[in-house]
């Protein structure tokens, strides 16, 4: 049943930037909806689960805080799609894996493994590709800017990886922690509006049918699956599993968009996703004998799935 839950969960997942595009809408916008309207539904599970949440009131607002970088989050992969598509844009979120291993050698001194050294160039030299080098036969409207927003996705979730784990030290139910980030994402993500000069409210009813289907299939069922199931499977299962959601959300691109990437972008893709899989089961970061803040959390080992 825990593998069966993770792998729905992934599937689940792998939807999230085609209904974006379904949706139809500016990248706050769909933001902010994904949100706000999963929130009612966490609290709803929360609630069921609430004497069992012993969370102190620092870890409650660091989960906020998690939720505000998961609003930048998800602002930034929302203008990828728009630029380089479904599916170059949720490949490109996965190098989160690199940020991580450079973000917690940066505050948690967790060193990065020999894997990362060697990897982590590759990858870039991927991204390098995926974004067409300027050719014209590179897929999405504007591949540099895209690929460039597509790291920016990477890099912020990686910073809500890092703080939405150490909001969390206590172990309490899933629901919790994610309802808190949920919240603080929604807010955020109304803070961004007046950066984007398409954010709206008066959006078409049809638009708020995917933005609804997005939060309560993707934002609240999909994560709370994978965030009950992945812990409990081995890590080269969970690197395996977590790789179906890049390349399921390339095959949707390719089915329901006609995304159609160039060979070079191809040949980036492939590289990406060949480093982000080894880092997966590798491990980017490992941990030292040099004393951490008390606040830090673990050595993360353990692959993470992007929104």
């Amino acid at each position: 049943m825990t593998y069966l839950a993770a792998l729905v969960g992934i599937l689940t997942i792998s939807f999230s930037a085609a209904l974006v595009a379904m949706a139809d809408v500016s990248a706050s916008t769909a933001a902010f909806y994904r949100c706000a309207y999963a929130v009612p539904f966490l609290l709803v599970g929360w609630l069921t689960i609430r004497r069992r949440d012993r969370r102190t009131r620092r870890e409650r607002v660091l989960a906020v805080v998690a939720g505000v970088l998961f609003a930048l989050d998800l602002a930034f992969w929302h203008r990828a799609i728009e630029m380089i598509g479904t599916g170059m844009s949720t490949l490109l979120g996965n190098t989160q894996i690199l940020f991580v291993g450079v973000l917690a050698w940066m505050f948690f001194r967790e060193r990065p493994t020999r894997a990362a050294m060697v990897l982590i160039p590759v990858v870039l030299g991927g991204v390098a590709l995926s974004s067409g080098l300027g050719r014209g036969d590179a897929f999405g409207s504007d591949p540099v800017l895209g690929a460039v927003f597509g790291l920016l996705t990477g890099l912020a979730y990686a910073g809500f990886l890092l703080i939405f784990r150490a909001s969390n030290r206590s172990l309490a139910p899933s629901a919790g922690p994610l309802l808190d980030a949920t919240a603080g994402a929604a807010v955020a993500g109304l803070a961004f509006a007046p950066f984007d000069t398409d954010f709206s409210f008066a959006i078409p009813m049809a638009s708020h049918l995917w933005l609804l289907v997005l939060a309560v299939g993707v934002q609240v069922v999909g994560w709370l699956l994978i965030s009950i199931a992945l812990p409990r499977l081995p890590s080269l299962e969970t690197s395996v599993l977590l790789l179906l959601q890049p390349l399921a959300a390339l095959l949707w691109g390719i089915l329901f968009f006609g995304e159609d990437p160039s060979a070079i972008q191809w040949v980036g893709n492939a590289l990406i996703l060949a480093g982000v899989a080894v880092l997966s089961w590798r491990g980017s970061v490992e941990e030292t004998r040099v004393e951490r803040p008390l606040d830090a959390p673990g050595p993360i080992h353990e692959a993470s799935t992007p929104e």
